[in-house]
């Protein structure tokens, strides 16, 4: 299933009863827009939107803010609020910052230091940690009443980060290998067959004070895949094949031979078996899980992302609600801030299935290496066409919606690190060439069935 009830709750953590048109406009001048290559205006986006995991980043622990909102207007007790997810995706920024030189080696390292400090002393469940933290205390920030605990999934994503980091340091200085070495004993303290409650499936949720009861199997397919890749890829508690085959692919049933406009989805996206789930989940599990020429006996990996992209984009382009301005160089839905019929901004997950009329920069621009030619099309038009309404201090804004002439003004780390990553993997391949070279990420895969010609396992 998707995430309903993280996105119901998300949408009353999100500030649901503000007006449309309240969030003001940055203080800060941009520039005027000039005619830039393709190559420049990678960068400038990438560039620009590193400074949410660096300008903007929680202070105390200098990870990465559930959300910022350049106007400082936030829900009760909110700006402080660290997200485990949005937070992974932030560290593998912050190698990518230091490999293009937007800040220094000497910088990246010692931020690095601070992030690894604080995760050590912040709150944990069975080694996992929450999906909030709060970033003044360490302690956890209950995304729901019984969601109070260890967020396996947050989790994943964050070390998928961790293990990045620990690569990118591990040969380095003798400061940067001390780092690398937190890094390291970080993530195996994750005890992932906690999380299979004795059954053959890895859950979502864990909680001191209320168990099991939120009661969320891992099934595919949505962005959960690399929760079992790390789990079987853990040198310390590590699941069993079994889990994945049974629990995740569920016997083979997560395999389709359903099209649509003619191009097959491969894989059965939970929920929303006729167009494909957001777009979020073609990015998540891939940030550093390389898709080239990765197989197992359920999907070739990159065809799934790629034709998964191709279908959100064809439905844009065919626009069959007639919304303003959907069509090739304004495409891409995915889970995001949202207009609501009454004007109020809430928090949605976009899809074909799901399709309000907004439209998520992240969608478009993370999936730059499947489509890249129609991903930077999206960022000239916007950049080009439209920079005075969705340009700001931290990249594109985090929704629009020419329909309804809205932006959100607003920016999500889950949404701003999926950019800088994917726009790195595009240009350099870094992030995946580190990840996927880590030798228990091999091994996991390896256990799990997986091929990868491209790495030679």
């Amino acid at each position: 299933m998707i995430r309903i009830s993280v996105l119901l709750m998300s949408f009353v953590f999100f500030g649901c009863g503000s007006t449309a048109n309240n969030s003001k406009e940055s203080k800060t001048v941009t520039p005027a827009v000039v005619k830039l290559s393709d190559e420049e205006l990678m960068d400038v986006v990438q560039k620009q939107t590193f400074k949410y995991f660096w300008d903007y980043a929680e202070p105390n622990s200098g990870l990465a803010r559930e959300r910022y909102h350049p106007d400082g207007v936030y829900p009760e007790n909110d700006a402080n609020v660290v997200t485990t997810g949005g937070s992974g995706f932030g560290l593998m920024a912050i190698v990518s910052g230091m490999s293009r030189g937007y800040i220094t080696k000497k910088e990246g390292v010692e931020r690095l230091n601070k992030i690894a400090d604080f995760l050590d002393k912040a709150d944990r469940f069975h080694g996992a940690w929450s999906h909030w933290i709060d970033g003044k205390t360490g302690k956890v920030k209950p995304f729901g009443t019984k969601d109070n605990g260890g967020d396996l999934v947050e989790t994943s994503f964050l070390v998928s980060g961790i293990i990045t980091v620990r690569e990118y340091l591990k040969d380095g200085s003798e400061a940067e290998k001390a780092v690398a070495k937190k890094y390291d004993v970080l993530w195996k303290g994750v005890d992932w067959k906690w999380y299979t409650n004795n059954k053959n499936f890895l859950y979502w949720h864990w909680s001191p004070t209320y168990d099991w009861q939120m009661n969320f199997p891992l099934e595919g397919y949505n962005e959960c895949l690399i929760t079992y890749i790390l789990a079987a890829a853990s040198p310390t508690h590590p699941i069993t094949p079994k889990e994945y085959h049974e629990g995740w692919a569920r016997n083979g049933g997560i395999v389709t031979d359903k099209t649509k406009y003619n191009i097959p989805l491969i894989l059965k996206h939970n929920g929303a078996e006729e167009f494909g789930g957001p777009l979020f989940w073609a990015h998540y599990s891939y940030v550093g899980l390389d898709p080239n020429q990765l197989t197992d006996k359920y999907a070739n990996y990159w065809d799934l992302n790629v034709n998964h992209v191709k279908i959100d984009y064809e439905y844009c382009v065919e626009n069959p609600k007639k919304f303003k301005g959907y069509g090739s160089d304004y495409w891409g839905l995915t889970a995001s801030y949202s207009r609501n019929p009454d004007g109020t901004i809430g928090y949605n997950a976009h899809m074909p299935s799901n399709d309000v009329g907004v439209i998520a920069p992240t969608a478009a621009i993370s999936s730059i290496v499947y489509t890249p030619k129609e991903s930077i099309a999206v960022m000239r038009n916007l950049y080009e066409n439209h920079k005075k309404d969705t340009w700001g201090v931290a990249g594109f804004y985090d929704a629009s919606s020419l329909q309804y002439g809205w932006t959100a003004q607003r920016y999500l780390a889950i949404d701003q690190g999926p950019e800088v990553v994917m726009l790195e993997n595009y240009r350099s391949g870094l992030l995946w060439k580190l990840f996927m070279n880590a030798p228990e990420v091999k091994q996991g895969l390896i256990g799990l069935g997986f091929h990868s010609d491209k790495y030679g396992f």
